[in-house]
């Protein structure tokens, strides 16, 4: 199905825009007409990280006129594994100001706009005002919402992608879409694909459960492709469609994407008419691990106390390692017994822990410690308790002669 180019053509090209592009111009397809809709396109990219770093150095390249970047963070060193669009020199940098720099020297030519701060119902509305295209090349439900809603209030195209160890998916969300001939395409919204967020704590982010670095590479060069299409008009986007894509059987699908006409945003009797809380609706931890985790959450300095004075004849104590056993050989607090989390999940775990010694509880970053702890209490170890912070807070505050991750 071909929609209308988002983008009217430029006035003209410059002869070192003719020169750079002349690839693009000799397809028919793309020609100059299409060309200067790119050199006149607006398209914002959301996260400068493993999505958004092969998607902006692609837009640039590929000579999109304004590429707005809405990020917050900064670069770490483990983000070099996969977000290409940053080097070593740029460790400790703004993530914008990194990619910023890496635009301009692929491209003088584009105009680059950086949002500081991270998304929120104040600004978001404001933020995409103006633009063309929404890229989004973030790693949590909660901003995956926020941007669906905005982008569907102001009536611009998402496209979306998502990636996790080996697999990854893409689409482009437009309800509002109109073919060529006029007629509604009647297409989803990401509501309308996941109308629920999954249970908190059941969907590791990349940062607990890993990404195959070029893995991004594969799924924001999809991201650019069907960018391109929709701003040069040209082929058949994947509105109202989801390319999944696995990595390690090297193996592409697509499948049908409906508009639900339940839809709580873009349905016939919509509930979802202004932005809502984001946070609460996806929640970072269940409310049982909240409960849980209500005094019953300890520092790793306690701890650190804790282990010093066991050693030294007083209580005794289990402490528990839940995550997977690859992150335990990266990192770890001595003397933690690892027990995975999905032993917790299926009941396992409760038959190895000792009912004369307290339990303590540590992950990562005390998302899936707290979530096991509520199943813990909830079998009955009322003084159990779990680590604020997990390994990560550990090496920070009490051994940094440990690698983080």
């Amino acid at each position: 199905m071909s929609y209308p180019a988002l983008v009217e053509p430029a006035a003209e090209l410059t002869i070192d825009e003719v020169r750079r592009y002349s690839r693009h111009l000799i397809i028919p397809d793309v020609g100059m007409s299409g060309q200067k809709r790119l050199k006149n396109a607006k398209v914002l990219v959301i996260g400068a990280g493993g999505l958004g770093s092969p998607a902006m150095l692609y837009l640039a390249a590929a000579g999109v006129g304004t590429i707005g970047i809405a990020e917050f963070d900064e670069v770490d060193e483990s983000n070099l594994q996969r977000q290409v669009i940053h080097g070593q020199s740029d460790i400790g940098r703004p993530k914008s100001e990194s990619a910023r720099d890496s635009i301009k020297e692929i491209n003088p030519h584009v105009n680059v706009v950086i949002h500081e701060g991270r998304l929120d119902n104040d600004n978001v509305l404001g933020v995409f005002e103006g633009y063309d295209l929404i890229l989004d090349g973030t790693d949590n439900f909660a901003t995956r919402y926020m941007v669906n809603d905005a982008a569907y209030f102001l009536k611009i195209p998402y496209v979306w992608g998502s990636i996790y160890r080996f697999d990854g998916q893409a689409s482009v969300f437009w309800p509002h879409a109109v073919t060529e001939d006029g007629t509604s395409a009647e297409a989803p919204c990401y509501r309308c694909l996941y109308p629920e967020p999954p249970p908190p704590g059941m969907v590791p982010s990349c940062a607990e459960g890993g990404v195959l670095g070029v893995l991004c590479a594969a799924i924001g060069s999809i991201q650019v492709n069907e960018g391109i299409k929709l701003l040069t008009g040209i082929g058949d986007p994947l509105v109202g469609k989801l390319m999944i894509y696995d990595a390690l059987e090297m193996e592409y699908r697509k499948l049908k994407v409906r508009k639900d006409p339940n839809c709580a945003l873009c349905g016939e009797n919509a509930t979802v008419t202004e932005l809502i809380d984001y946070d609460a609706f996806c929640g970072a931890i269940s409310e049982e691990a909240a409960d849980a985790a209500v005094g019953s959450t300890i520092s790793v300095t306690q701890l650190e106390h804790m282990i010093k004075e066991k050693e030294s004849g007083g209580a005794d104590f289990l402490l528990v390692d839940v995550r997977e056993p690859n992150e335990a050989e990266i990192n770890n607090i001595p003397g933690a017994v690892l027990i995975p989390k999905g032993e917790f999940l299926n009941g396992n775990a409760l038959e190895q822990l000792p009912s004369d010694k307290q339990i303590v509880l540590h992950c990562k970053s005390g998302v899936r410690s707290a979530e096991c702890l509520a199943i813990v209490k909830g079998a009955g170890y009322e003084n159990a308790v779990h680590v604020g912070g997990g390994v990560v807070a550990w090496v920070n505050q009490v051994d940094p002669s440990q690698p983080s991750y």
